[in-house]
């Protein structure tokens, strides 16, 4: 999986790179220069739904565990930092932010099953997120062919999320530990066996509170449809308006391909690409759709890069904790 990653950050990037000198880099510039430092605000606009995919993953515990919201903001920034930025298959940043809280003095079986079930419940939610967009693009009459063949993809997706639920329910990390125990016979595999078992049962107990998972989904799919605004909002500034539902469809259907395609880092290329197709459908030009996708881009800059930074903070005191002990 880490060399499938490398493999599609060169890819994504090369794509990406194509694009933009297909596109004319004179013209996708001008008119990001021409918006200035109004683009900022593309990033003001979209920072509520951290706080949203905050309080969808700390309803996730069970409530005698569930960590403080500051404590789960903290470790939910520096967790889509590093999915956003590193070749991690955009699994890396969910072990990460839980291993934040255990660092904190949260429960370790507690916050890795939570983890686990936030990262299914972001499956679901973009499986849904991707239907509410094939709908808007099947109402506006955009591309039926298209609507049709996503659609397909998008039920094959529900279908692998919903075999994941049945894994994990199944016990799936005590199974794992148990056979890479019989294979290799080492104590430490002996020992992660109860852990594992320990986080298959939560897991359990986690899925049981169907309240507390619809609430989480319900979160989840507000932060999508809040960063929407970044799309029309983006638009905006350069120049080039599009309608609400317009924005909700293109954000809608390039999230769904950019996380289907989540080997490639940050989904350079992918992102880029999908707005090119989508913006084209309802009359933007290569140039402004390029636009639109990089100027999202800077909040990645504003956002994700100190979020690495606050990772190296965290794993820096942690360092020094052991150290002094």
């Amino acid at each position: 999986m880490k060399v499938a990653s490398y493999i599609g950050l060169l890819l994504g990037l090369a794509v990406m790179t194509a694009l933009v000198a297909w596109a004319g880099v004179q013209e996708i510039g001008g008119l990001l220069l021409a918006s200035g430092w109004s683009l900022l605000w593309i990033t003001v606009i979209w920072l509520p739904s951290l706080p949203m995919n905050t309080r969808c993953w700390q309803l996730l515990f069970v409530p005698e565990h569930m960590p403080k919201f500051g404590q789960a903001l903290y470790a939910q920034w520096i967790g889509r930092a590093i999915n956003t930025l590193l070749p991690v298959a955009s699994i890396g940043g969910d072990v990460v932010k839980a291993r934040a809280l255990i660092l904190w003095g949260a429960d370790p079986h507690h916050a890795s099953a939570a983890a686990v079930v936030d990262k299914t419940i972001d499956v679901i939610t973009i499986v849904l997120w991707g239907l509410i967009g094939i709908a808007l693009l099947a109402a506006m009459a955009l591309d039926d062919g298209l609507a049709t063949g996503s659609l397909i993809g998008l039920l094959a997706l529900g279908v692998g999320v919903f075999g994941f639920i049945a894994v994990q329910r199944a016990g799936m990390f005590g199974y794992l530990a148990r056979l890479t125990y019989r294979l290799t016979g080492s104590r430490a595999a002996g020992r992660l066996v109860g852990m594992a078992e320990e986080v298959d049962r939560v897991i359990r107990e986690l899925y049981a509170q169907r309240r507390r998972l619809a609430a989480a989904i319900v979160w989840r799919m507000a932060a999508l449809i809040w960063q929407s605004g970044e799309v029309w909002l983006a638009a905006y500034l350069l120049g080039h308006p599009i309608g609400i539902i317009e924005a909700v469809m293109l954000k809608s259907l390039s999230n769904t391909v950019s996380d289907a395609a989540f080997v490639v880092p940050n989904s350079y290329g992918i992102q880029e690409g999908a707005f090119v197709l989508l913006g084209g459908l309802i009359g933007l030009a290569p140039d402004v759709s390029l636009a639109v996708s990089l100027a999202i881009r800077i909040r990645e800059l504003l956002v994700d890069v100190p979020g690495l930074i606050a990772w190296q903070v965290v794993e820096g005191r942690a360092l020094l904790a052991r150290r002094r002990a």
